[in-house]
């Protein structure tokens, strides 16, 4: 096992001090109107923003409307609330809620009625991806201390980090309950605790799995300051790097070839990370002017990732990847206060696409990082954050679920146009997932329901 260890930023200290020897017709509720998977279909959709996380499904044939009563395949109610994305994986969707006892809003005094966090459980809902029936759920409760329901913790709740798969097994992770391994059948394969921690925000956790050949990568930063590497099969530590600057990064990594060499990407304040995947040694940094939270993933094209997030300052900028030592001068390409604060944007055809929380739609150069279009939706305020989801591309077109407002589809290129805006009008629950595209299904989640959009005859 390796080990690393980091007390400040990478910019403070010798890389050689930083390793440490010891190393898922119309449904409604299930019902139709109108089996055990063990390998990987063409279509499957087994992480957060799909294969290879880029949130692109270049096959998918979607509908460019849909409705309760268009192109909506079914409906599932799920029992519990969550901001993580549902997966699909065959002819299974997953995905995890969170359910138990929280703060009444409507009392006159938070302070008397205060929040009962450690009664939250959570689970893991497995849904048919044909008819939409629940097949299994299995439920974890909480490990306390869970932080308090209150603050931005109410923005997204106790279910934020979307499960992976490797076709065989289902990955899940559960902040302060830990990683837990299960097969497609619901069986619980293994349980590994990550840590108890929190931050100095309290904000719970965020950033998903990351599958890498048999290690599954965990950015625990809320939970223990590390980022670690489990044996998938046994949920083994086979590496754990600690570094406190690891403090407020909710990013999910993400994995680069860069040069023949395999290298894993983790934005945290003010700095990004090349670490060797297999082992967690840190093999260079950069300097980044991202300053507070980070939320979105690195976006990869090539050995380039293109890095968004921070608020006070916030930036975005790209950054080649390889390299050694510290790599600022070299490896930054270019630098700009355009960003994203929670959504992680998409690459196509060189350009980064994203909808900011504040109801901006941005378009800017990859090459450059200059800005193409920065305009209002004008169907979208700018109070109460209303995006948090990130975009997918399928058909050419970017689809943008909001919060409230429905879900924005536009045209993925440099001239800025709302191509429809598609509500499911009964639901007015929070949409803060991204969605999952699998062949021609699109599933989007809300705090109460699983949809499954597809053409209609």
């Amino acid at each position: 096992m390796l080990r690393f260890v980091r007390s400040g930023s990478a910019a403070n200290l010798g890389l050689e001090a930083l390793a440490v020897a010891v190393l898922g017709g119309v449904v409604f509720g299930g019902a139709v109107f109108g089996g055990a998977v063990g390998h990987a279909w063409a279509g499957d959709w087994m992480r957060f923003r799909g294969p290879d996380g880029t949130g692109v499904a270049p096959q998918a044939s979607l509908p460019l409307t849909w409705s309760e009563t268009e192109n909506l395949a079914w409906r599932t109610e799920l029992p519990g609330a969550g901001a993580s994305s549902p997966i699909i994986v065959g002819n299974r969707v997953f995905v995890t809620c969170y359910l138990g006892p929280v703060r009444d809003d409507a009392a006159a005094d938070a302070a008397e009625n205060p929040s009962t966090a450690s009664g939250v459980t959570r689970q893991l809902v497995c849904v048919d991806r044909s008819r939409g029936d629940i097949l299994w759920s299995r439920t974890v409760e909480a490990a306390p201390p869970e932080d308090e329901y209150e603050g931005f913790i109410t923005e997204h709740g106790f279910a934020s980090n979307t499960p992976t798969s490797d076709g065989e097994r289902v990955y899940v992770f559960y902040g302060k309950a830990g990683v837990l391994a299960y097969d497609l059948d619901g069986n619980e394969l293994w349980r590994v605790g990550v840590g108890t921690e929190s931050s100095s925000r309290r904000w719970g956790s965020a950033a998903s799995l990351l599958l890498v050949d048999d290690l599954v990568i965990v950015n625990a930063a809320e939970e223990s300051q590390s980022v670690r590497g489990l044996d998938k099969r046994t949920g083994e530590e086979i590496w754990k790097s600690d570094a406190a600057s690891l403090e407020l990064a909710y990013s999910t990594p993400a994995l680069v070839n860069a040069g023949g060499r395999r290298e894993l990407v983790v934005l945290v304040p003010g700095e990004v990370w090349g670490m060797a995947p297999e082992t967690g040694k840190l093999v260079w940094f950069a300097e980044t002017g991202v300053g507070g939270t980070v939320c979105p993933s690195p976006v990869v094209n090539d050995d380039v990732v293109y890095l968004f997030g921070g608020r006070r300052p916030a930036a975005s900028l790209a950054v080649r990847c390889g390299g050694e030592g510290d790599v600022t001068d070299m490896n930054v390409l270019w630098s700009t206060a355009n960003s994203s604060y929670v959504a992680t944007p998409i690459y196509h055809e060189g350009h980064l696409y994203w909808i900011d929380d504040r109801g901006t739609a941005f378009c800017i150069s990859a090459e450059s990082g200059e800005v193409v279009y920065r305009e209002r939706v004008p169907q979208l305020g700018s109070g109460g954050r209303p995006v948090y989801a990130s975009p997918v591309l399928a058909n050419g077109r970017l689809i943008v679920p909001s919060r409230w407002e429905g879900v924005f589809v536009l045209p993925a290129g440099p001239k800025f146009e709302v191509l429809a805006q598609n509500h499911f009008a009964s639901d007015p629950s929070d949409f803060n997932a991204t969605p999952a595209v699998g062949g021609d299904d699109m599933m989007i989640r809300s705090d109460r329901y699983l949809y499954c959009v597809r053409k209609q005859p």
